[in-house]
């Protein structure tokens, strides 16, 4: 909020209180000299042929319960903060409040996890109540993109099975958890467009169709050798020679029959055309070591399910 709206709402408010504050005085006045609380005088409307309203001041108890509101909300904003850059004589601000009932409860959930802390992640997946605890995280943090069964989906790895895109194993979970993926501090996995390198849109049609090859689709053999030279130049460097792909660099097995984007021709075509740069945010200052690590082993655990 910058200054400007700042002493905008205070103005609105001020005018509001004097407002009040006049409509209420105005209004609470006796009209005619002569007028008691018990004069039968009207204010002359009539509704319904019939139906009429006496000229009458309100009550005094009424009108000073008003009166109190407007004091009370006068003294609201001097005892509460008012405006941006003021505490108010109460010291007290609702980020203040949001810290302090945050710092509570994170020390009754560090007290909840500490049995957890330095146990391996192949240790803590063999307890059951860790697992429910890392699953109930997962659900929390991690299910919007993976899913709530962690099978994944376009652009999202699925979690049950063996393969990795990088390192699967117990610390190596941990690592992408609490580090995350093309963020600053995290794992690197950025495949940059490549059409320009390849030259031709007819180069990325052979490059893509040798891709299928790898992972035992029915291809084109003629486009397929072409771009298995094309592939060789220029996408061995990180997939390796064999395509197997180098979990160092984040670069995917491309002979195993997992497609995080598709295996369409259109969807690998697009993916060397345009490249891929999927990110995953760090989550160790989100959720911290412990529970990052309890995920983890529950993550973990799903692989081992699957073999």
């Amino acid at each position: 909020m910058t200054n400007f709206w700042t002493y905008y709402v205070l103005i609105l408010v001020a005018l509001m209180i004097v407002g009040s504050t006049w409509l209420l005085w105005s209004t609470s006045k006796k009209r005619h000299s002569g007028d008691t609380q018990s004069s039968t005088e009207t204010t002359g409307h009539v509704w319904d042929g019939d139906l009429s309203e006496y000229n009458k001041p309100l009550p005094r108890w009424w009108i000073i319960l008003f009166y109190l509101t407007i004091v009370f909300a006068i003294g609201y904003l001097i005892w509460y903060p008012s405006a941006e850059h003021t505490q108010g004589m109460a010291d007290w601000s609702s980020q203040s409040e949001h810290d302090a009932a945050k710092a509570k409860a994170d020390e009754k959930l560090q007290a909840m996890y500490a049995r957890f802390e330095g146990q391996g992640i192949d240790q803590i997946a063999m307890d059951p109540a860790a697992l429910t605890t890392g699953k109930q995280i997962f659900a929390n943090n991690c299910a919007t993109c993976h899913g709530s069964d962690a099978g994944g989906a376009k652009g999202f790895p699925n979690l049950r099975d063996t393969i990795w895109k990088f390192d699967g194993s117990p610390d190596g979970i941990v690592t992408t958890i609490t580090g995350g993926v093309n963020v600053e501090g995290g794992r690197a996995a950025v495949m940059p467009p490549m059409a320009a390198v390849l030259g031709s849109e007819q180069a990325v049609i052979e490059t893509a169709v040798y891709v299928q090859s790898l992972s035992g689709m029915k291809v084109d053999e003629s486009l397929a050798s072409a771009g298995g030279k094309l592939f060789a130049g220029v996408c061995a460097a990180c997939h390796g020679a064999d395509g197997k792909g180098n979990a160092a660099l984040g670069a995917p097995d491309l002979t195993d029959k997992d497609w995080m984007y598709g295996s369409t021709l259109e969807d690998i075509k697009y993916g060397i055309t345009n490249g891929r740069a999927g990110q995953m945010p760090a989550h160790l200052p989100l959720i911290g070591e412990t529970q990052a690590r309890l995920a983890a082993a529950y993550v973990y655990s799903l692989s081992q399910a699957g073999k």
